[in-house]
């Protein structure tokens, strides 16, 4: 497992690419490399090299990073791609975003799973797109012209504020607006960081102002079960959300930008088939299912293969 961990990814403005790019987050999944790396590339990029799946009858080079969640990930692109009749090599458990994001220009890797945001911020410190359609625009005209995104899946793993079913159903919580009203009597855990990164802009954009806030990091899933907080900073795909019963309010008003899981290609490497298997994937996916499947990887321990080839089956894909 990598020493580099899973990056804040989805922050708005200024913050979103120190976030993606250093922060530490709940470990229930794994580190993400893929926020990790100080230098990136400028729009321009370095020239892409002619791609390993070059075209109908070549191999197309699925990787990932190093973290189950990534891994899963490239195994659902890859079988997805296989049963198309897609020849594909796996290279999973590489390494972080700029090592894999080197690979994928230089041909040596055609597809990746990518998240939309922390990809953004990556190549743009500077940009403030935090809807799903205002990232991927952006990412369009700042990739390099040898890469390219396709269709992003509904499935985001991003920060949440999350709750206990118990909770949501004695307030009636169903989206972060929704706390409003109650936010004065309860308690919100999270990292250290969180209340000096969050607080004003929750007051801001929602109008919320808080009990009180506690230091929970990695034990804020936790925290949530057992009442300790009401309020809790979780990622949306962590396994504990399903293990715990959590519901993870929606923000309708964008506080945490778009991590769409999205695939990031080697142009000269994905034929028609290969863009139509891979965005099919993309359009069966979602927040919940993912986080159902990195249940049964991350908690029930099962081979990320094989819980990618029920997913696929059970989705008409495989």
């Amino acid at each position: 497992m990598s020493t580099m961990k899973r990056g804040r990814r989805a922050v708005v403005l200024g913050t979103l690419a120190a976030l993606a790019l250093g922060a530490t987050a709940c470990g229930s999944s794994g580190g993400d490399p893929l926020s990790g790396g100080s230098s990136a590339p400028t729009a321009s990029g370095g020239p892409g090299g002619p791609a390993a799946g070059g075209g109908s009858g070549s191999t197309v080079v699925v990787g990932s990073a190093n973290f189950p969640e990534n891994v899963l990930l490239g195994s659902i692109y890859s079988q997805a791609l296989k049963a198309k009749g897609v020849k594909v090599e796996e290279k999973f458990n590489i390494g972080s975003r700029e090592v894999l994001y080197g690979q994928l220009q230089s041909g040596n890797l055609t597809v990746l799973p990518e998240y939309n945001g922390a990809l953004l911020a990556y190549l743009d410190a500077k940009s403030t797109a935090v809807s799903t359609q205002d990232v991927n625009a952006a990412l369009a005209t700042t990739l390099p012209s040898a890469l390219g995104i396709l269709d992003s899946s509904p499935a985001e793993d991003k920060d949440s504020l999350s709750v206990s079913q118990e909770t949501a159903d004695k307030y009636n919580l169903k989206t972060i607006s929704d706390l409003a009203a109650k936010a004065g009597e309860l308690t919100i855990g999270g990292p250290p960081e969180f209340k000096s990164r969050r607080e004003q802009q929750f007051k801001d954009v929602y109008g919320l102002t808080f009990k009180e806030w506690k230091p929970t990091a990695d034990t804020t899933a936790n925290a949530l079960k057992d009442g300790g907080v009401q309020v809790g900073n979780v990622f949306t795909t962590d396994p504990k959300i399903v293990q715990y019963k959590l519901v993870a309010l929606a923000d309708p008003k964008n506080v945490f930008g778009a991590q769409n899981i999205t695939p990031l290609v080697n142009k000269s490497g994905v034929d028609a088939t290969a863009t139509a298997a891979l965005n099919a994937v993309s359009a069966k996916l979602d927040t919940a299912g993912l986080t159902a499947l990195m249940k049964r990887v991350a908690v029930d321990k099962e081979d990320p293969s094989a819980v990618a080839k029920d997913w696929l089956k059970s989705n008409g894909l495989g």
